[in-house]
């Protein structure tokens, strides 16, 4: 009896993967109504960059919706150029032969002849080739459905109806700048869903956190209310493999409850949520401490009582700055809980951390990894520092009884700064600060945030 059930709802797509057509449809169509498309009137999603969560999610709209073609247009946008150096060709060739499902469909489409020349060195490959036979190059090691890829912006974005911005927040602002020129002469306004985690620091007038949505808004002039934030506690690949996972999309009610319900899965549980700006600022938040969780751990030997402390101090700084960010810093514990413990578990800024404290990676080298893509976290502990320093955001020490600056209060996030940014300490003064005499017991620093009148609205742009 199951078998037969998951016979009447499993079909297979023309490139040879199944997808799950159990409502898809009906889905579609009520989105196709809402934003008022007629027969005929293909609805145009695309991807903006093509790291490892927006191909991901790009390749999840596919399989879920890519059978409808009359109906239904998703297309993902890279920069050309990028080109696959010869030790991830070979890696890539690897992968290819270990799955018999993607060496079928390289040699059915007739594409597996140029994995074998770039593994020789034959051949040039590159990232946007690559992707559009299923492969991203921040995720080699699992492939995606075949994507429609394209590499001209003004191409892909001009009469896009949604638009996915898959790109690290320290490209978003250009980018969409581009974007918006293309945008001059549209009758309708599209609707955006911004996947990127990271946050800017802007000091004049007021200090204040810019978001990628509030980047997007700045550049394109799209009311607030067509932009949306998804984020929650996932690991790009896992994802894709389908193992369970949730996620949030907040913004405005319009557009929040049926687009939850068009993302959703089976094993990719949307929810939605009103307070777009915070929950965005969260998912950056998280960056920041998991740099360190990764060099705690590689200069522990992996010891799980260091760890611990160091996830009892740096869940306690994370407590502090939401008191300063939120007016009930309380209904995001969950949220950012359960996205610091994935990307402590898995994330590739605790990679990254890890990296660093193994002598394997440096701060010199930059933020941008190959195989890995942006480390959001590095520019987050940059802005966060930068803003939580400033003098007119001071709060009451609880021990010399005078004002300081927030930042003085977070002795990681110090440190994080001096390791990272200004290039000062080496990444064994995380343990240095985690061992210092003068560092307090972790509850007292969320007492003091929940004590004093620490809510800063002006912080996340709001009176």
């Amino acid at each position: 009896m199951v078998a037969t059930v998951e016979i009447n709802h499993t079909s297979i797509n023309s490139n040879g993967s199944r997808h799950n057509s159990n409502g898809a449809e009906e889905r579609l169509d009520e989105l196709r109504r809402l934003l008022g498309k007629t027969d005929g009137d293909l609805l145009k999603i695309v991807g903006v960059g093509a790291g490892a969560w927006g191909s991901v999610f790009a390749a999840l709209l596919q399989d879920a919706y890519g059978h409808l073609r009359d109906k239904v247009q998703i297309r993902i946008w890279r920069r050309p150029g990028r080109s696959v150096d010869r030790s991830t060709a070979e890696h890539l060739f690897e992968v290819i032969n270990s799955r018999e499902d993607v060496l079928r469909r390289l040699i059915r489409r007739c594409a597996y002849l140029k994995y074998v020349e770039a593994r020789l060195g034959d051949r040039t490959l590159y990232a946007d080739e690559i992707l559009r036979d299923g492969f991203c190059l921040n995720m080699i090691d699992t492939p995606l459905c075949p994507l429609k890829v394209v590499t001209n912006l003004q191409e892909a974005v001009w009469d896009a109806d949604i638009v996915v911005n898959g790109l690290p927040s320290t490209e978003t602002r250009e980018v969409f700048e581009d974007i918006s020129r293309y945008w001059k002469e549209r009758i309708t306004v599209p609707i955006i869903i911004s996947l990127a985690k990271g946050i800017e620091a802007a000091l004049d007038p007021v200090p204040r956190i810019v978001t990628p949505t509030q980047m997007i808004k700045c550049a394109t002039g799209v009311p607030i209310e067509n932009i949306l934030y998804l984020g929650g506690p996932n690991i790009a690949s896992e994802i894709y493999n389908k193992e369970y996972a949730n996620a949030r999309i907040c913004g405005a009610e319009k557009w929040r409850k049926p687009l939850a319900k068009f993302l959703r899965q089976p094993h990719f549980i949307v929810w939605d949520n009103s307070d777009l700006v915070t929950h965005e600022v969260m998912g950056g938040l998280k960056n920041v401490y998991a740099i360190g969780a990764g060099m705690v751990a590689a200069l522990t030997n992996e010891s799980a009582t260091s760890k611990s402390v160091y996830f009892a101090h740096c869940t306690s700084e994370m407590i502090f700055i939401t008191h300063l960010l939120a007016e009930q810093p309380e209904k995001l514990a969950g949220p950012l809980l359960a996205d610091t413990y994935v990307t402590l578990l898995k994330g590739r800024n605790a990679w990254y951390g890890q990296m660093l404290a193994k002598g394997e990676l440096s701060p010199d080298m930059g933020d941008s990894i190959k195989g890995k893509g942006m480390i959001q976290g590095v520019s987050a502990v940059g802005a966060f520092y930068e803003l939580l320093s400033q003098s007119s955001l001071s709060v009451l020490h609880p021990e010399e009884k005078k004002p300081v600056a927030p930042a003085e209060l977070c002795p990681i996030l110090k440190t994080l700064y001096k390791i990272l940014i200004r290039r000062e300490c080496p990444s064994q003064a995380i343990l240095q600060a985690l061992q210092d005499e003068t560092m307090n017991d972790p509850r007292e620093r969320i007492e003091i945030a929940q004590s004093q009148a620490f809510y800063r609205p002006s912080l996340l742009g709001q009176r």
